[in-house]
């Protein structure tokens, strides 16, 4: 006992000595990740015992599957008091389990308990991937976690299914760095079942199959994928397939204008058009197919060369490094985002612990710490900002834009070396010549 206290005061005088050093040497990363963890388990009890709950969707998401649970299996009559349910099926299963396990959802406290377990443990996932990637220094995590006001509300003050799908696809995204595809496939598809916006990640994904397996070897791991959907879902396809499929998979629903958040400076009528909804997909389209040709694909040889079995490439294809994998399935996410139709407050989840990578995954200088901190604050207040204004969401697109600028031009492929000129010596004459 002695001699582990012992050993642990030295480790912090060593800490308190290089102080510098463990806020921006991303080495340190585990060490302060570990000190913000225990932080947040306080601050989130903090947060339940002092601000009060605010119910939003809690009641409704209880209704929903308190249909499920009396019986109902066709999926148009699961309704709650904000409206049918228009999520897939792995949302019922696991939130029934909430439904049960806090008193038919009445026991709102250790429902806000189970959503700080839920909080942490995204946490300590979020921290492995950055532990991995060795990018972001880490006084940036104190502006991941501690001073986001809104993070902590749409876990534990708002109870949003949104944070439960993002905690799975964290736990399949450290799946993929272990080179355990199959696993995470299967535990992507899950996150995609509790709400579609992990779709958002799903070309980023098929990028990285086919890069690492080629099509043949990328279509058993797409199967994982629409298999699990069909298991979780057979209850009720079979009931009423359409129903189902229509409800839970619903890519043209309507958002109510008094919501958004990024497109407040909009006409209600342009928001609402189907020309602009057009627009935006073609924009996603682009973005994406720009990344995917520009900096996602570093071979000499075409895209098109992804289709074939690695091992019979005529250029091997750069292996899959951990900030490969990482870069390629946030940047999807973000291009999502960028182009989404509508944005709600509690939508900030989808991408918030991904930004500090965005920003700081590319070089960086002294001097551009700062402007890269003040960029993450101007995106907290414009997500603070209720109700959305004209100012905030012009100022949350400036943003979202000065990110990928610093995306595109922070990870271009460096210019090919120019060959050595020629000398201009004159050539030796040969005797014979003379």
């Amino acid at each position: 006992m002695a001699a582990g206290r012992g050993a642990a005061a030295a480790t912090l005088r060593r800490v308190w000595r290089e102080r510098r050093a463990a806020l921006l040497e991303p080495s340190y990363t585990p060490l302060v990740a570990a000190c913000l963890c225990l932080a947040e388990g306080g601050v989130n009890l903090w947060v339940i015992r002092r601000v009060p709950y605010t119910e939003i969707d809690w009641k409704a998401y209880m209704e929903e599957v308190e249909g499920f649970a009396n019986g109902t299996l066709d999926y148009t009559q699961l309704k709650g008091d904000t409206g049918p349910l228009v999520y897939p099926a792995g949302f019922v299963y696991i939130f029934l389990g909430l439904y049960y396990a806090t008193g038919r959802g009445t026991d709102i406290r250790l429902a806000q308990y189970l959503f700080a377990g839920l909080y942490l443990l995204n946490l300590l996932l979020v921290f492995r991937i950055y532990c991995r990637t060795n990018k972001v220094p880490p006084y940036v995590f104190f502006f991941m976690c501690c001073a986001s006001y809104r993070i902590h509300s749409i876990f534990v003050l708002r109870l949003f299914n949104d944070p439960v799908a993002m905690a799975i696809l964290f736990l399949a995204i450290n799946l993929f760095l272990e080179e355990r595809w199959s696993w995470g496939c299967l535990l992507f598809s899950l996150a995609v079942s509790v709400k579609m916006n992990i779709l958002l990640f799903a070309p980023g994904l098929l990028f990285l199959l086919l890069q690492r397996f080629g099509l043949l070897g990328s279509i058993p791991k797409l199967c994982i994928c629409a298999l699990l959907q069909i298991v979780l879902g057979l209850p009720f396809l079979l009931v009423n397939p359409v129903g189902y499929l229509t409800r839970s998979f619903d890519l043209g629903r309507q958002f109510q204008f008094k919501w958004t958040v990024n497109w407040r400076f909009l006409p209600e009528e342009v928001f609402q058009n189907r020309a602009f909804h057009v627009t935006l997909l073609l924009a996603h389209l682009a973005g994406l197919g720009l990344f995917a040709l520009h900096r996602w694909h570093r071979s000499k040889e075409s895209i098109l060369t992804l289709l074939k079995d690695p091992a019979e490439r005529k250029h091997a294809s750069p292996p899959l490094t951990v900030n490969k994998i990482v870069f390629v399935l946030f940047s999807s996410n973000f291009l999502g985002i960028c182009c989404s139709r509508s944005l709600h407050y509690q939508f900030y989840v989808w991408y918030f612990h991904t930004l500090p990578y965005l920003l700081w995954c590319t070089p960086t200088t002294k001097l551009a710490h700062m402007p890269k901190v003040l960029l993450l604050g101007l995106i907290e207040l414009c997500w603070n900002t209720y109700p959305s204004t004209v100012c905030s969401s012009l100022s949350l697109h400036i943003c979202h834009g000065l990110v990928l600028l610093q995306l595109w031009y922070g990870t271009a492929p460096p210019p090919a070396p120019h060959p050595p000129p020629p000398s201009r010596r004159p050539a030796a004459i040969s005797k014979k010549a003379q």
